[in-house]
């Protein structure tokens, strides 16, 4: 095991498997106990990487346990016949409401009351924000997590917007059904309040936030990233906050570099809110991931893996994973 997941998955995986923990280990620890493994289950923050993989040649099978991919080299898995899954099904909610959460702490200015106030100020004159209700959110990437953001919105009285990779008539019908506006993605950086990420990163999202989309966004509006931390230029956004006439703040879930001992950049700004990747860490869902993967691992032992999987959970390794899901 690479990552860590939920306690009681992790007992009862040990009780029917020989595990060995390397959790968030390195390229060089990951290989130093790997070579007899025969799955690896793994979470962002570590990455299993060709040299890793060639060092199990009995390795068959790759668990997500939720749902990106860019930590993994899907080609040289797929090379190898390793089979990748993932538990995506249980993030959407979770992540979700965790944007709802950094949106609010952004607009209504919670994290900076709550460090001045441990300091001995009391600012209430100095923490006002706008109301969220008759906004416009912007969502790009209306998938799982994107489309569960633009539901909540609508409950909010907010305006939903949204943009994914490949749109067609069936994706606008089924957005609208649940009052998501369907647009292409210039439209909803330019016209958002707030513009909330929730694509995957590869080399078509990388940087796709940048000097120039921020340019672009509406006067006064605020960023929300729990995406990955690649898919905005941390650089770019950071001139923009300190220097910049547009944004007035961000929240920063994911982040270019992470990991203990990485020091964002954002930091020293009052109007960004800053948390360590957990938009997906709501303990209910944690249990729930834990238990699929004891259920994927057990099939896979028992060579029933393909009638297991959920369509989601599939993985064509040739292609990338779908435009809008984390």
């Amino acid at each position: 095991m690479a990552s860590s997941i939920d306690h009681a998955a992790i007992e009862a995986l040990e009780r029917s498997h020989d595990v060995l923990r390397a959790f968030n280990g390195t390229e060089e620890q990951l290989c130093s106990v790997i070579d007899d493994r025969e799955a690896l289950i793994f979470r962002s923050g570590v990455q299993i990487s060709a040299t890793v993989m060639d060092r199990a040649p009995q390795l068959r099978l790759l668990v997500r346990a939720g749902s990106g991919l860019d930590n993994v080299d899907v080609e040289h898995a797929t090379r190898r016949g390793i089979r990748i899954v993932r538990v995506p099904g249980s993030s959407a909610q979770p992540v979700a409401e965790f944007t709802f959460a950094l949106l609010l702490s952004l607009v209504r200015q919670v994290s900076l009351g709550d460090r001045l106030l441990r300091q001995g100020h009391w600012p209430k004159a100095q923490l006002g924000g706008p109301l969220v209700t008759g906004k416009t959110l912007g969502i790009v990437g209306v998938g799982n997590i994107g489309r569960r953001v633009g539901e909540l919105a609508v409950a909010w009285g907010m305006r939903a917007i949204g943009c994914v990779a490949v749109p067609s008539d069936a994706i606008s019908t089924a957005l609208a059904a649940r009052g998501i506006e369907l647009t292409d993605f210039e439209t909803v950086v330019s016209q958002a309040d707030f513009l909330c990420l929730h694509v995957p990163l590869d080399h078509v999202t990388h940087h796709m936030v940048d000097a120039r989309v921020l340019s672009h966004m509406k006067q006064g509006s605020y960023l929300i990233n729990v995406a990955r931390g690649g898919v905005v230029d941390e650089k770019a956004l950071y001139a923009e906050l300190v220097e910049g006439s547009k944004l007035r703040g961000a929240a920063i879930d994911v982040h270019e570099s992470e990991g203990e001992g990485s020091i964002s950049p954002f930091g020293e700004l009052p109007n960004v809110v800053l948390t360590p990747h957990i938009g997906a860490m709501a303990l209910d869902a944690q249990r729930l991931i834990g238990a699929r993967v004891v259920a994927l691992v057990a099939a896979h032992q028992q060579g029933e893996l393909e009638k297991t999987l959920r369509p989601d959970e599939l993985v064509q390794q040739e292609m990338t994973i779908n435009e809008g899901e984390l």
